[in-house]
């Protein structure tokens, strides 16, 4: 996050940003973000859709505001009927639901309107969540969305800059595998810790 920072300088000090983070890695990368813009933090909760027969493979993403991407290609050579596609789904926004509304008693949601974004997470790697949550803001009309992320495979981070209107890639390895694979330390986000950063950054 503070790697990202430094090369987000420009954006600092501007009354029209807001870091936006997907929980949870994204929101310690987005605090310190925040934190180095003196830029108000929100989150933006998103999900992987994972092929039924293979969770961890994913034919898409939603994100809140009932938004949905899919991986066509994938459905189509996977033979996946809608039904499964429906069950997925349905199975995803309750896990999404349920954990938006414990983060918003953390935080209120906070108006991207007119507002330049940046879009951050922990790393990036088939990239349908960061999909899903573009899609998801652009519904919310704000200004420009930055996509700032510390890792992503070289090929994602050239189809992010397709839908995003800037993207900042800190490392872009060739041999990408996964994205805990740039991390020394890459232990689980607790809830209770994604709720103290968002208190802390609420007076920002």
């Amino acid at each position: 996050g503070k790697l990202l920072a430094a090369r987000l300088t420009g954006y600092g000090h501007r009354t029209d940003v807001t870091v936006v983070a997907l929980p949870r890695g994204g929101v310690p990368v987005g605090y310190e973000i925040a934190c180095a813009l003196h830029a108000p933090l929100d989150v933006l909760e998103v999900r992987k859709l994972g092929v039924p027969e293979n969770p961890e493979f994913a034919m898409g993403a939603i994100a809140s505001g009932d938004v949905r991407v899919l991986d066509k290609a994938v459905i189509k050579a996977l033979k996946i009927t809608p039904e499964q596609i429906e069950a997925v789904t349905a199975l995803k926004k309750l896990e999404l639901q349920q954990q938006e509304q414990l983060y918003r008693i953390c935080r209120e949601p906070l108006m991207v309107r007119n507002r330049l974004v940046i879009l951050t997470d922990d790393g990036v790697a088939t990239g349908w969540t960061m999909r899903a949550a573009i899609a998801s803001l652009r519904t919310q009309l704000p200004t420009d969305i930055v996509v700032a992320v510390p890792v992503a495979a070289p090929s994602i981070c050239q189809k992010m800059k397709a839908e995003a209107d800037a993207v900042v890639c800190l490392s872009t390895p060739a041999h990408f595998f996964a994205v805990g694979q740039s991390y020394r330390e890459f232990s689980p986000i607790s809830d209770s810790l994604i709720c103290d950063l968002l208190e802390t950054t609420k007076n920002i």
